[in-house]
C-alpha cells in the first residue's frame, strides 16, 4: 500500500517564525510522523517578528508544555497587561487598551452600557479605571491570576515582552532537541514540478533539499512564496500608510512597566517596549509624510535611555499574500503579509497560522478544499485584524499634520464602516466567528479614540440609576482593592524569572 503521508518537511528561513514552526510541528508530530528540516543563515539577519505579544501566546506555550518562568527567564521577558496610547485621539490624549473584561457584566448585559449610561450623566470616571488589567498597569502593579472565584485577581489577562532573538534561540534549542534538523546555508534557487508543485530547493553549496511540505518562513522577501510561485500581494497601504521603521535599543530608565507604550508622532508613532535587560524602541511612520531623517531624529529624540548603537530601519508594506497556502507551499510570519506592530499581532498570526496547519494539515494528495479553507480562514483573521488597525489612526480628531487629515478622512473598508455605525449608534459591537479581538478589545479602543455612542443597551434601564451607580462604585473599589494587595512589576519579576546577563 502507498504511503500517502507527508514524511519530509522544509523550513526555509529561521529567525522567531521560522523557529516557531519547527517547535510546534516538532511537538505535534512527535519526530515519528516526518522528518523536518530547517534552513536558515547566519549571514541572513532576521527582522524579528516582534518584541511584544497578546495572551493567546499562552496557548502556544501550554502547546509546547513549556515552563513560564524559564521561558520569561530565557528569553529577558518582562509581562504584558495592555497597551497604552497617547496622542492618538487629540495631542495631550491617553488611554489603556488593557487586556482582558472591562467591569463585570449585570444581568447578561455588557458593563459597558452601564457605564455608559452613568457617563452620559456625568456620574462615572474614566473607562480605564473597570478594568483590573489597566489598573494594575498604570500603577505598575502584577501578579498571575489566582483561583478565587469572583474576584478580579482570578481573571487577570496578561501577555509578554521579550527579546525576538533569543526567543529564537530558545525555541531552537526545543526543536533540536526534538529532532528538527537545521542545515546552515542560502536558498539560491527553487525547482518545481511541471504542475507548479515545488520539488527541492538548492542551496548555495549546491545541495539539493527535497520535501513534500515546505513551509516558506524567508521573511517579506518570500522566497518561495512570491519568487518561485508568484502568488501576489495585495496592498493595504492605502488604509495604512506607515510603510517604514527606526528601530533601536536602549538601556533601561527604571523599573520595566507591564505594559507596551505607543506614542503617536506627526506621520506616525513611536513603540516602547520594556525588557529584562534593555527597552525596545522604533518609530514606525509614513515615507509619503516624513523624511527617513527626520523620523530618525524624532525616534533619537525621544528616547528615555542611552542608546545601545545605531537605529536600524527596516522597510514594509502592509498587506497580504494573495494565498497564503499555494500547491505545497504555506508562507508563515512575515513571508505571508505584514500587520504593522500597532496591537502586537505578528507573533499571534505566526501561532495562528501554525494551529490552522495543524488542523488542516494535508497529505500529499493536497486537497485542493482543504488548502481554499486555510485560505479562507486566513483572509478572514488578518482582514479583521486590518480593520482594528485602521481604527486607530481614522477614529481621531487630530487635525495638525497631513498625515493626520489623510488618516481622519480617507475611504475605509466597509466591514469597519459597519461595525463603527453599530457602535456609534446602540454601543453594540460583535465578535464574528473566529475574529482575533473580542468585543471588549473593540469597545475600550473605540472609546478612547472618541467614538462616543448615541445611547446604551435598553435594558440596562431595568436598574434605577442609583442601583446603576452603587454597582458601578463597587465594582471599582473591589478593582483598587485588589491591585493594592498585587506586588510591584518589578518585584514579581525578580520572585518568578529574574534573569541574568544574556550572552
Amino acid at each position: 500500500m502507498q504511503d500517502n503521508n507527508i514524511r519530509k518537511i522544509a523550513i526555509i528561513g529561521g529567525g522567531t517564525s521560522g523557529w516557531m514552526s519547527a517547535a510546534a510541528l516538532a511537538q505535534v508530530l512527535r519526530g515519528k510522523y516526518s522528518e523536518i528540516t530547517l534552513i536558515e543563515s547566519d549571514d541572513i539577519g532576521t527582522v524579528g517578528v516582534g518584541e511584544a505579544t497578546v495572551p493567546p501566546m499562552h496557548i502556544f506555550n501550554r502547546m509546547l508544555d513549556l515552563n513560564e518562568a524559564d521561558f520569561m527567564r530565557k528569553t529577558q521577558a518582562t509581562f504584558k497587561l495592555g497597551i497604552q496610547f497617547v496622542n492618538w485621539a487629540r495631542l495631550g490624549d491617553s488611554y489603556l487598551h488593557g487586556f482582558g473584561d472591562i467591569g463585570k457584566d449585570i444581568n447578561a448585559i455588557r458593563f459597558y452600557h452601564y457605564w455608559l449610561k452613568l457617563s452620559q450623566q456625568g456620574l462615572v470616571e474614566d473607562l480605564d479605571n473597570y478594568k483590573i488589567a489597566s489598573v494594575a498597569a498604570l500603577q505598575g502593579k502584577f501578579m498571575l491570576p489566582i483561583d478565587q472565584p469572583d474576584s478580579p485577581l482570578s481573571e487577570i489577562a496578561y501577555a509578554f515582552h521579550f527579546d525576538a532573538g533569543l526567543y529564537a534561540r530558545y525555541l531552537r534549542e526545543y526543536a533540536e532537541a526534538r529532532g528538527v534538523k537545521r542545515i546552515e546555508g542560502k536558498v539560491i534557487n527553487t525547482r518545481l514540478f511541471d504542475n507548479g508543485f515545488i520539488e527541492a530547493v538548492t542551496l548555495e553549496s549546491g545541495e539539493q533539499i527535497t520535501a513534500d511540505l515546505f513551509i516558506d518562513c524567508s521573511g517579506f522577501r518570500g522566497l518561495l512564496i512570491e519568487e518561485a510561485l508568484k502568488t501576489g500581494y495585495e496592498d493595504w497601504s492605502h488604509w495604512l500608510p506607515c510603510d517604514r521603521a527606526w528601530a533601536v535599543a536602549t538601556e533601561n530608565c527604571g523599573e520595566p512597566k507591564p505594559y507596551t507604550k505607543a506614542i503617536a508622532h506627526s506621520a506616525g508613532w513611536q513603540w516602547c517596549i520594556p525588557l529584562q535587560h534593555r527597552t525596545g524602541n522604533g518609530h514606525v511612520f509614513s515615507s509619503k509624510f516624513m523624511s527617513e531623517d527626520e523620523a530618525r531624529s524624532i525616534l533619537m529624540n525621544n528616547l528615555d535611555g542611552q542608546a545601545k548603537g545605531e537605529p536600524r530601519l527596516l522597510k514594509f508594506i502592509t498587506g497580504k499574500r494573495k494565498k497564503v497556502w499555494q500547491k505545497n507551499c504555506v508562507a508563515i510570519g512575515l513571508s505571508s503579509g505584514f500587520m504593522e506592530p500597532l496591537e502586537s499581532t505578528s507573533i499571534y498570526l505566526v501561532q495562528s497560522a501554525l494551529a490552522r496547519l495543524v488542523t488542516l494539515f494535508p497529505n500529499k494528495n493536497f486537497d485542493q478544499h482543504t488548502i481554499d479553507e486555510f485560505n479562507r480562514q486566513s483572509d478572514f483573521e488578518v482582514e479583521r485584524i486590518r480593520d482594528f488597525l485602521i481604527l486607530h489612526y481614522h477614529a481621531t480628531s487630530r487635525n495638525d499634520s497631513v498625515f493626520w487629515d489623510y488618516c481622519r478622512t480617507m475611504a475605509i473598508p466597509p466591514t469597519l464602516t459597519e461595525k463603527i455605525e453599530l457602535f456609534k449608534s446602540s454601543g453594540r459591537v460583535f465578535r464574528t466567528a473566529a475574529e482575533m479581538f473580542s468585543d471588549q478589545s473593540w469597545i475600550a479602543v473605540m472609546n478612547g479614540q472618541g467614538i462616543f455612542p448615541a445611547t446604551y443597551h435598553p435594558l440596562v434601564d431595568r436598574l434605577s440609576n442609583d442601583d446603576v451607580v452603587r454597582r458601578a462604585e463597587n465594582i471599582k473599589k473591589v478593582i483598587e482593592k485588589s491591585v493594592a494587595l498585587m506586588p510591584s512589576h518589578a518585584q514579581f519579576i525578580n520572585h518568578y524569572c529574574k534573569a541574568g546577563i544574556p550572552d
